[in-house]
């Protein structure tokens, strides 16, 4: 670690008053319960309290992530927050890229528009060298130290000299002398003015600290004010016992009513400014600005990763691979076709692009929520960032696909077409691998992990194999699959590549005998005009795009009551 220094400039503090802030979860439970507090400017202020007292709830309500059910906070007099730094315990930077680039990245979301290369340039290295992190530019984030890690993640939140800080838990998991650093740095940050409130576990971080608020385990105010005085209004020579203390309580209310009485008979503090500040608002880049440095983050990021680049794609070369030996050549010979070999040629390319797309999607935002979360609190638009990454993905499907027909049409598994035809065919495959992909994105927003996105997709499969029309075709199902087939994106892929192969014309006029009973089985199912299909393909990607956004905007915690 280097020693080096830089002086920061001065910021200018925040002061925060709360008052009676109430917070309750979907079963009703209440875990906070009329908090009443303030933080005067340049403050280190450490939240404690036991497991579960809703330390994490006030900090994010504090930092106006979260709404409280009740009550109100005020930064210098204002309901405006203005710029804030929010660290959560998550890494809300992404690992694959050197901190340097990661850096200039978050400067561009949060910057000014009209912030030139070079300026980001200089304020990157500012604050590299205000976290002594200058010599680990280069380095991967995902090779940081934890400690390093948390810095980074402060540097991200340094870019815009928020006046107030905001920290999840930043000394878990580290080790003590890392933590006693950290510490300092959050004091030097405080030096410079900054306002900084952090949740911790660890109650040796009080002493660090000029003010502590103390939680019950029912989420109501014990104490707030200097750890001195947390000391002698508990009776304690330290406040390692002060959970010990607060549990041997008769009543849950018998600390909260003696501090409120405490706080009664003293002098009420000033704590804010009284007047009422307009705080600035945080500014925000444009929506083609952000849609810019999104998808050129998402393109380093996918380069950076070689074993993800290898899968996307090396996956769809294996199943090339496998439909070449499943199938003979010749299936669409017009004078002795297989129209059963047929179908489960048109199926399986239909199923393949769906399943490419899906699984090209799955992860995409599920593995990254707290990195989304803190963007969102920057400014970060959903409609931007979702077309980020469909302007990432989309072309590695459409090389996928184009290699898939590619290669099966010189391999005589699909009927020699022309130009137009195969323009048509692959229009077909590359809407449903897209249509598949906004699935993806959509069953990856509404996850919280990549387990369960995993565990979703037999789920999303499953239907498209069984009700697109392949196994058995949909005019011979039963109402319900019939009406369900609709629904399912596969069908619609499947019945278009039917439609431009010419499977009526070669099942009714080739030289199999097992061609005109088949198409009897299937109607009209492949004598839609194809621009229908690619309609209908279209309209799911929209649809199922526009669901993503309604999920990821309902899980906002802003949003809440």
């Amino acid at each position: 670690m280097t020693t080096e220094q830089t002086t920061s400039p001065p910021r200018a503090g925040v002061g925060i008053a709360a008052q009676g802030l109430g917070q309750s979860v979907r079963s009703g439970r209440q875990i906070l319960t009329d908090i009443c507090l303030s933080i005067a400017p340049g403050e280190l202020v450490a939240i404690i309290g036991a497991s579960g007292a809703g330390k994490t709830t006030l900090l994010e309500i504090l930092a106006g992530v979260q709404r409280p059910a009740a009550g109100t906070v005020t930064y210098d007099g204002s309901a405006a927050a203005g710029t804030i730094g929010v660290v959560p315990q998550d890494d809300i930077i992404h690992r694959e890229l050197p901190l340097a680039r990661t850096l200039r990245y978050a400067a561009r979301l949060r910057l000014p528009s009209t912030t030139g290369p070079a300026e980001i340039s200089d304020r990157v290295a500012e604050v590299l060298a205000e976290l002594r992190l200058t010599d680990r530019a280069a380095t991967p984030v995902g090779l940081l130290s934890g400690g390093e890690r948390k810095r980074a993640s402060i540097a991200v939140e340094l870019l815009t000299r928020p006046g107030v800080f905001f920290l999840d838990e930043p000394t878990s998991g580290l080790d003590p002398a890392i933590a006693v650093e950290l510490l300092r740095l959050l004091r030097a940050l405080v030096d410079t003015g900054a306002t900084v409130v952090l949740t911790t576990h660890q109650i040796t971080d009080v002493d660090h600290c000029d003010r502590v608020v103390v939680l019950t385990r029912q989420g109501r105010l014990a104490f707030t004010g200097t750890p001195a005085a947390a000391r002698e209004f508990f009776g304690l020579r330290s406040l390692v016992e002060v959970h010990l203390r607060l549990d041997e309580a008769t009543q849950p209310a018998e600390w909260p009513d003696r501090f409120a009485e405490h706080r009664a008979a003293e002098q009420r503090p000033r704590t804010t400014d009284d007047a009422d500040v307009a705080a600035t608002p945080p500014w925000r880049v444009g929506r083609l600005r952000q849609w810019a440095v999104l998808t050129a983050r998402n393109t380093e990021i996918v380069g950076r990763n070689r074993l993800t680049l290898a899968i996307l794609l090396g996956s769809p070369l294996m199943v090339l691979g496998m439909f070449a030996l499943l199938f003979r050549p010749g299936a669409f010979e017009p004078t002795r076709p297989s129209p059963t070999v047929t179908v489960m040629i048109l199926f399986w390319i239909a199923f393949g692009g769906f399943f490419f797309g899906l699984t090209y999607g799955l992860l995409q935002i599920c593995t990254e929520l707290p990195i989304l979360r803190r963007e969102r609190l920057a400014g970060v638009r959903l409609v931007p960032y979702l077309l980020a990454k469909v302007a990432v993905l989309l072309p590695l499907l459409a090389l996928v696909d184009l290699a898939l027909l590619g290669v099966l049409r010189a391999m005589a598994r699909l009927p020699p077409v022309g130009g137009t035809d195969f323009a048509a065919l692959y229009a077909t495959l590359l809407l449903s691998s897209a249509a598949a992909l906004a699935l993806g994105l959509l069953c990856s927003a509404a996850v919280s992990d990549a387990a369960q996105a995993t565990l979703m997709l037999p789920m999303l499969c499953f239907p498209q194999v069984l009700f697109v029309g392949a196994i058995l075709p949909v005019p011979a199902m039963a109402a319900g699959g019939q009406w369900l087939s609709y629904a399912m994106s596969n069908r619609w892929a499947f019945e278009g590549l039917g439609h431009t192969a010419g499977v009526e014309r070669l099942w009714r006029d080739g030289g199999s005998p097992l061609g005109p009973p088949l198409l009897a089985t299937y109607g009209d199912s492949f004598s839609r005009p194809v621009w229908v299909d690619w309609l209908v393909l279209g309209g799911f990607v929209l649809l199922f795009l526009g669901a993503a956004w309604a999920v990821l905007l309902r899980r906002d915690p802003r949003r809440a009551s």
